[in-house]
């Protein structure tokens, strides 16, 4: 069986045929996302809609032109962030993504909206996810007229593939919304009204991978969450195998039979009642990205060519692992979901180790020691453990020294998933399940989604 899985993510725009049965993709594309949109408000970050729907439907027809016989498209996109429809199913906004701040933003002397939500209602809802951005919006008549709708982006790609008039969203998406109860699978409409937001703005929900209809006769579902999608594309439906993914940010995944939450750590929806414990690092790889700036403006003050330092920084963290007495990085330089305020910090200074070597080193072991913080919390509130790791993202495929890190730090062996578009291949597996394809052979079928190491050691 082959499907397309189209997966837009914040920086890049992936899509993937994939051959289920050969565990093989056959053609991959990526392209630059490049629809931020530049404002005058520094905690502001929304997309263009327009550039980014162009450049996914432009990799839907190079793919078709190279499978037509596809059986599916499934789709993932970046969770949280919303784009207002009006009641053609058009969009009327830009695309307030998951990085958004305006909800810790505070004028006048008030709370952010996320505190005044915890205070009025009890949740705690962080800024980026849609419903505290259409809150701020509302409150600062920022809502378009028109709207009468919302949904995630990867919900809206399927809207405009099948000409849907409104969204029908997987409740993956609808769960990174916020204002939602994932134990009974709905919407808190009761809070939503306390905040005053008219519940009658939010999408149709589906647990199913419901067909949304047909793009050149080729049936498209439901979009997944691309946190999901990512594990369903690597990791499978496995217990005890976790997921570590460091890109622009940084996130472990793990699944779970059990419901679990902890200040920091989600219980996210994900396929046949299970749960999907996560926790999400804010800065994540952006932390090495900071460092390597600093080296760079050093060499630009310094009268030296401005060059990347990456392969520098890569020689500095091989020579740092074997100092014994090492900085202590907190890489929470954007703060946490729980704590948006924090930042990070430098600790352990001497006169002998205050070094290059340790600083990369450190950032390092601050990436991973706060995803390694997150473990903690889901393996003492469950009976998770972990015995094996799969790693994804750039920033953790293309660093040697942060795979040791994780793997010495989490005991446990490190694999790279064999598919660098994991979230475009999770979504091209997703895309088979509205025909119960999956329903009769879930485990069978998720088992080759595994590194070819794991797939004789699961249980």
């Amino acid at each position: 069986m082959k499907t397309i899985g189209i997966d837009i993510g914040t920086t890049t725009i992936s899509g993937v045929v994939l051959d289920i049965e050969k565990r093989q993709v056959l053609e991959a594309r990526t392209v630059q996302n490049g629809s931020f949109i530049k404002t005058e408000h520094e905690w502001e970050r929304i997309q263009d809609v327009d550039v980014i729907l162009d450049k996914a439907e432009d990799l839907v027809k190079e793919l078709l032109a190279c499978c037509p016989e596809a059986s599916a498209i499934g789709l993932t996109g970046q969770m949280h962030g919303i784009v207002y429809l009006d009641r053609n199913g058009r969009h009327v906004s830009p695309l307030y993504t998951w990085q958004d701040g305006r909800g810790n933003f505070s004028s006048d002397g008030q709370k952010p909206l996320t505190e005044q939500v915890m205070d009025k209602t009890g949740l705690f809802i962080a800024s980026g996810y849609g419903l505290i951005s259409h809150l701020y919006n509302l409150r600062n008549s920022l809502v378009p007229q028109e709207a009468v709708s919302l949904c995630t982006i990867g919900d809206y790609l399927g809207m405009v593939l099948t000409g849907r008039k409104h969204p029908l969203v997987h409740i993956s998406n609808a769960a990174s919304l916020g204002f939602f109860d994932v134990q009974k699978g709905a919407f808190r409409k009761d809070a939503m009204k306390e905040m005053g937001i008219d519940p009658s703005i939010l999408p149709e929900v589906t647990e199913d991978f419901a067909e949304l209809g047909r793009y050149q006769g080729i049936p498209v579902t439901a979009a997944l969450g691309d946190n999901q999608a990512s594990f369903l594309g690597s990791v499978g439906i496995h217990k005890n195998i976790l997921l570590l993914n460091m890109g622009t940010g940084g996130q472990i995944s793990a699944l779970s039979d059990q419901y679990f939450e902890a200040p920091g750590i989600e219980a996210r929806p994900f396929v046949k009642g299970k749960y999907l414990l996560v926790g999400a690092s804010l800065c994540g790889g952006r932390a090495y990205a900071v460092l390597e700036h600093f080296f760079r403006s050093y060499i630009k003050a310094a009268g030296m060519e401005e060059t990347s330092q990456y392969a520098v920084m890569a020689e500095l963290a091989e020579r740092g692992m074997k100092d014994a007495d090492r900085l202590k990085v907190c890489t929470a330089f954007n703060g946490t979901r729980v704590e948006p305020r924090l930042r990070g910090s430098i600790t352990n200074i001497g006169e002998d180790n205050f070094t290059p070597e340790s600083l990369t080193y450190g950032v390092l072991e601050g990436m991973a020691r706060e995803l390694y913080d997150m473990y903690c919390l889901m393996r003492e509130g469950t009976d998770l453990k972990a015995e094996r790791l799969v790693a994804s993202g750039n920033g953790l495929r293309m660093n040697p020294v942060l795979q040791k890190i994780c793997s010495s730090m989490f005991g446990a062996e490190l694999i790279l998933a064999d598919f660098k578009e994991e979230a475009a291949c999770g979504a091209a597996v997703s895309g088979t399940m509205h025909k119960g394809i999956m329903e009769a052979d879930t485990r069978e079928v998720t088992e080759q989604m595994l590194p070819e190491e794991l797939r004789n050691c699961v249980e």
